[in-house]
């Protein structure tokens, strides 16, 4: 069985890095997060439909991955086992609602039914301890957003249902945490 695991919190925050290593460390697959693939090839001076599309965007490559991995999963050599995979997926639905009401102050109809619709099995909420990092498609290095942004996404897992971990610290600390909270999913615990 595949365990879906999202990061999630402000930007500069080490989801696409932390990410990275768990794939790394667990051998397996992780989807990107698609606004960076959008707005480098049509800029920052995205609209409110724009994050639709992008949201969109997120999930087919969300299943796309997901689809390679059940598929690389399905002709092991022994089909019969049941699997534990972890797989990781930088940026959800809850992030694009967050964004939409964050810059727009409302959100897709779409976006609110797929945060419903969807499963997942763990959320690693990525703090702003880490210092930010500018490039060029960040928009809030102002400590007063990234700490109103980051209360907003604790808000978000404090009131659902899905386990949820409070990643914090250096990079091996933060992957330890991680590491630590998905092998407890994997074991179903």
């Amino acid at each position: 069985m595949i365990k879906k695991i999202v990061t999630i919190g402000p930007e500069s925050t080490g989801k696409s890095f932390l990410c990275e290593q768990l794939t790394a460390h667990y051998k397996t697959a992780w989807c990107p997060e698609y606004a960076r693939e959008y707005l480098l090839k049509n800029g920052m001076n995205y609209t409110y439909d724009d994050l639709l599309k992008i949201a969109k965007g997120q999930l087919t490559l969300e299943e796309k991955v997901m689809s390679d991995l059940t598929a690389k999963i399905s002709s092991g050599k022994n089909p019969n086992v049941i699997h534990h995979t972890p797989y990781f997926i930088d940026t959800d639905m809850q992030v694009m609602k967050v964004w939409c009401e964050f810059v727009f102050g409302n959100c897709h109809r779409f976006i609110l039914d797929q945060i419903v619709e969807r499963n997942y099995d763990l959320y690693l909420l990525c703090n702003i301890d880490l210092p930010w990092v500018k490039d060029e498609l960040r928009e809030y290095p102002d400590l007063a957003s990234r700490q109103k942004l980051y209360s907003i996404y604790k808000d978000i897992l404090v009131n659902q249902e899905v386990p949820w971990v409070e990643i914090s610290g250096q990079q091996k600390e933060r992957t330890h945490l991680a590491t630590k909270a998905v092998n407890k999913i994997i074991a179903g615990e």
